[in-house]
């Protein structure tokens, strides 16, 4: 049977330089083990564009709203500049790398993100996967790159969450791992990296608050991937990885809190 794994890139790793290097490098060989998806963000690259061209955000309850003038710049940086720089390095290195978006193919299907303090705009949620061209494009050995920007039933893109994309994706495709690149190499408690937890002991650490800040919307997303089927999920960073560290969560009965 053949293994699938889902990896979610941030936008800090995806800046041209040695970062992004580093980061194709461990992709490499990821893919020299097996099929894999890339999902990816866009980091500092559309408030930077939005500079650029003197559009100036707006933000309801913290959340930047998407008008239609951000919806046109998150698809230029994400499906454009952002997905093609990974797609390219990746494929200069030798993987059968191929850059596409949610809308292609209908992949991802979004609806307007519903938010109680105020309308975000083209902001989306994704309702439904469609995985049939990613199965296709792994079979053939083909390594897909997406970007979240998803189809909405009017026909008009939606700019939806990375995490959540990787995550619905990870789902649809009931995929063996699934891995968060951050900026830190895993769960901490005390410093030191906690290497594995089961759900239960996950949701105790955030009661307690020693999984706290950003890291509880991952952790939660872990704990929702593996209610719907994926095996385990990796939180890491670069560093782990290359050298295939990090927290992995997984189910019950595979074992409990282990501290590296």
């Amino acid at each position: 049977m053949t293994l699938h794994r889902v990896l979610k890139v941030g936008g800090a790793e995806l800046q041209d330089g040695p970062v992004l290097d580093e980061l194709c490098h461990a992709i490499e060989a990821l893919v020299a083990v097996g099929p894999l998806v890339i999902v990816h963000g866009g980091g500092n690259d559309i408030p930077e564009l939005l500079r650029r061209l003197a559009l100036v955000p707006t933000f309801v309850d913290g959340l930047r709203v998407t008008d239609d003038a951000s919806m046109w710049v998150a698809e230029m940086v994400l499906s454009g500049s952002v997905n093609k720089r990974l797609t390219a390095r990746l494929v200069s290195r030798g993987v059968h790398a191929i850059g596409l978006s949610g809308v292609d193919s209908g992949l991802l299907r979004a609806e307007c993100l519903v938010h109680p303090k105020g309308n975000l705009g083209r902001v989306g949620t994704v309702t439904r996967v469609e995985p049939r061209c990613l199965l296709d494009l792994l079979d053939h050995g083909f390594t897909p790159v997406v970007s979240p920007i998803s189809l909405g039933n009017d026909g008009r893109p939606f700019n939806v969450n990375a995490d959540h994309a990787a995550l619905a994706i990870a789902k649809a495709l009931g995929a063996d791992e699934m891995i968060f690149l951050t900026d830190v190499p895993g769960v901490l408690n005390n410093g030191e990296v906690i290497t594995r937890l089961t759900p239960a002991e996950a949701k105790g650490l955030i009661v307690n608050e020693t999984i706290s800040g950003g890291m509880i919307p991952k952790v939660r997303s872990a704990l929702e991937a593996l209610a719907d089927g994926v095996g385990r999920v990796r939180i890491t960073n670069l560093d782990g990885l290359q050298d295939n560290s990090g927290t992995c969560v997984v189910g019950a009965n595979q074992g409990g809190v282990t501290e590296g």
